[in-house]
């Protein structure tokens, strides 16, 4: 069971970190100086929560699996919002091919290299390593969420999960 108080952490951190899972005690911390408007918010609140299901769900081993750790950064980036078109267009990084894959590597590396002491050839190797897979893993959505039509439709599917299942 989530509790907002005990699993929720709002400080003010180093860097331009906005957010982070401090899995040992299963705390999301929001970075109050770092975060700068609502969207920015609910794209972290949401990238924080995805390694918290990847925590319950799949005992990611964080500290010592750089793959585990991978998986989660290509899942968080994927799904949070992060590599949204809007936010490509206003990082002024954006294409037409394969451009959501792209982003999705860079902010897992990126995000690996925050929180890990390792060389970004270690890090590329570990994303390159499990991309496939962590990338179709659309857990707990269903699919990506692009927009808010689509985790409306995310959440609709979620709420009749079990009537596809009832029939079998």
């Amino acid at each position: 069971a989530v509790n907002k108080e005990r699993h929720f952490s709002c400080e003010d951190c180093n860097g331009n970190v906005s957010g982070g899972f401090d899995a040992s005690v299963s705390q999301i911390v929001l970075c109050q100086n770092n975060i700068c408007n609502q969207a920015h918010m609910n794209r972290v609140v949401t990238h924080e929560l995805i390694h918290a299901f990847d925590h319950c769900r799949a005992h990611v081993d964080w500290f010592t699996n750089v793959r585990h750790l991978a998986c989660s950064e290509v899942r968080a980036a994927n799904l949070s919002g992060d590599c949204s078109l809007l936010n490509e267009i206003l990082r002024l990084h954006f294409g037409l091919k394969q451009h959501h894959q792209t982003c999705v590597r860079d902010r897992a590396i990126r995000s690996i290299l925050a929180v890990r002491n390792i060389s970004k050839e270690v890090a590329q190797k570990a994303v390159d390593e499990v991309f496939e897979s962590c990338f179709n893993d659309h857990e707990p959505f269903g699919r990506i969420p692009h927009n808010k039509t689509y985790a409306r439709y995310a959440h609709r599917d979620f709420q009749n999960r079990d009537r596809y299942y009832s029939n079998i």
